[in-house]
């Protein structure tokens, strides 16, 4: 124990140190104790124990002291690899500074010199909507962030065309912008492999960073880490069921396939590639006159062009910058809109055969459509999974068109083959047996509650289970009644409430049904229930929330900011989460 005299001194020094300095100290007093051990041993040569300490101290390199972690997500998976990627850099003695990119402030940016970014990509290549005012600003700004030493970690799906192009466009930007790259961009499928090697390399080149370093990474040009592959399986259709009763203006199917030993929980999803429909893959032929039975490599594979327009091609609503290759390649002036591939050749038709082969193969591949998951491995094995399909019907220009995957699955008949994959959703799942669950899933949203019911029957949770779900129509639009009134008889679920939006002259919706009851929802939350909505985003979820917002207001005694304040930290804590699309 030191005296108090040398205990102010210590303080005094320790706290006008910089964390690289006190790192510095730290060696130096490691190898001085070094030293000392080795006189009280008998050593009697006083220039190596003074060595010893000297070589202690200085081979202690010093670390990065501070750095900044900024994701950007819409399923919560960002988040938890940042948040894990934070405490890791603690543990290394690293201040990490974790923020989402919608609450990041842009003129730091510029005062940043270690700073990584985690973000998905949606849709056609997009930035999820909490990454999309960050996204815009470095792709219209012009300072330069000579100082920014960045890394990316990209999260995507290499089964959609544009995989991992938001992570992908940030790096290249801030390249532009004079930044240096430490570590390689590394691309993450849904499986996440490779995000905690990413982590790692990072760790352990902050450890003992050097300029040449970070130049010899900037000068090497963009470069990724591969992304390991997602497993497929090869899936038979057990049965096809149309849920949906005479009468109904709806066809949602219930859909069970087999395959071997299928990997998945409760609150994944699966992911299907639809086949062109035949008579437009003949339509395209006619019009193009390109030989079907010709071979060619078409993305590493050798493939027929009837295998290519059948089962890897688009030909469905092209996007803009389809039409614009479509346009270099056939030397035409074609305006920039969204049109399907049989309308195009018809309006902006090729010269010959061998012009239609380049303009095809220059098509996007066809997009998978991901299903919640409605079976558990639990209930139902892990050799068969079940989903639920809504068959989309809408109309263009008078003319009656469907969803390409949900007609095509809406046709399924009993042993039709098909190949799918999992994908996991590890921001939504099941919180311990014991533990209470309130689910909000009108239509086809009731897909990943069935399996979590399912779930929680077969390994005997104690928990209570409130669901809400709602439809147009009782009588013919009640998915899966007789097993949610199983469940409710059996008290599986303690509340069952039901919102048919037909069944009176005023819609009622499940949002309503939230607000009636409201001092029994707010006591669930209180008492520490998970809160999970799947569905459209919009408007269903976002009435929902604001529904729930409005019950903790009322039933809380809070005014509209800390009710916005109480759903943030249940959120934060992973009590609520949504699966909305």
């Amino acid at each position: 124990m030191l005296v108090e005299p040398k205990l102010k001194q210590l303080q005094s020094l320790v706290e006008t140190s910089t964390n690289e300095e006190i790192i510095w100290i730290n060696g130096y007093l490691a190898g001085y104790s070094a030293a000392q051990n080795k006189l009280k041993n008998g050593s009697e040569n006083i220039s190596e124990v003074q060595n010893l300490a000297e070589v202690k101290s200085i081979d202690i390199k010093p670390l990065v002291s501070k750095i900044t972690i900024a994701y950007g997500t819409e399923t919560g998976n960002a988040k938890k690899l940042a948040t894990d990627f934070g405490i890791k850099a603690k543990q290394k003695g690293i201040n990490a500074k974790i923020v989402a990119l919608d609450q990041y402030r842009l003129t730091d940016l510029a005062k940043e010199e270690y700073f990584f970014v985690i973000v998905s990509t949606h849709g056609e290549g997009e930035p999820p909507a909490a990454a999309k005012k960050f996204y815009d600003h470095i792709h219209s700004t012009t300072e330069r962030y000579s100082r920014l030493k960045f890394s990316v970690l990209a999260l995507g799906d290499t089964a959609y065309p544009l995989f991992c192009k938001t992570g992908g466009d940030i790096e290249n930007q801030f390249v532009a912008l004079s930044g240096q790259r430490i570590v390689p961009t590394q691309k993450c499928d849904t499986d996440l492999e490779g995000a905690s090697d990413w982590v790692e390399t990072i760790l352990n080149k902050l450890a003992a960073p050097t300029q040449t370093e970070f130049q010899t990474q900037t000068q090497a040009g963009f470069k990724t880490l591969p992304a390991l592959k997602k497993q497929r399986y090869e899936g038979t259709v057990l049965t096809s069921i149309n849920l949906n009763d005479r009468g109904s203006k709806k066809e949602t199917y219930h859909i069970e396939i087999a395959a071997e030993n299928i990997a998945y929980q409760p609150g994944d999803a699966i992911g299907i590639v639809p086949e062109n429909p035949e008579h437009l893959v003949a339509a395209i032929q006619r019009l193009t006159n390109i030989d079907t039975s010709k071979s060619v490599v078409y993305k590493n594979e050798n493939l027929t062009f009837e295998e290519i327009l059948s089962k890897k091609i688009n030909i469905f609503h092209l996007p803009e910058r389809v039409i614009k290759r479509y346009a270099e390649d056939t030397q035409q002036d074609i305006p920039l809109t969204r049109m399907d591939l049989l309308d195009l050749l018809k309006i902006y038709p090729t010269k010959n055969a061998a012009q239609a082969e380049r303009a095809l193969l220059n098509l996007e591949a066809i997009t998978p459509r991901l299903y919640s998951i409605a079976s558990s491995p639990e209930a139902h094995g892990s050799d068969e999974v079940h989903i639920i399909v809504a068959r989309n019907e809408f109309t263009i220009n008078q003319e009656k068109k469907y969803g390409v995957c949900s007609n095509y699955l809406a046709h399924f008949d009993q042993n039709t083959k098909l190949n799918f994959y999992v994908q996991p959703n590890n921001a939504f799942r099941l919180p311990e047996g014991e533990k209470d669950v309130i689910m909000i899933g009108p239509g086809t949203g009731i897909a990943p509650f069935r399996s979590f019911l399912a779930e929680r029957d077969a390994t005997g949770a104690g928990g209570r289970n409130w669901l809400f779900f709602g439809e147009q129509h009782f009588q013919s639009d009640f998915l899966y009644q007789t097993e949610m009134q199983a469940w409710f008889e059996s008290s599986l679920l303690s509340r069952l409430s039901l919102a048919f939006s037909r069944d009176q002259k005023e819609k009622i919706y499940v949002q309503h049904r939230i607000l009636e009851k409201g001092k029994t929802f707010y006591e669930w939350l209180e008492n520490g229930a998970y809160l999970y909505v799947c569905g459209s985003k919009d408007p269903m979820s976002k009435d929902v929330e604001n529904a729930i917002l409005e019950v903790i207001q009322t039933h809380g005694g809070k005014n509209e900011v800390q009710a916005q304040q109480y759903l943030s930290e249940i959120k934060e804590n992973g009590r609520y989460v949504k699966d909305v699309y």
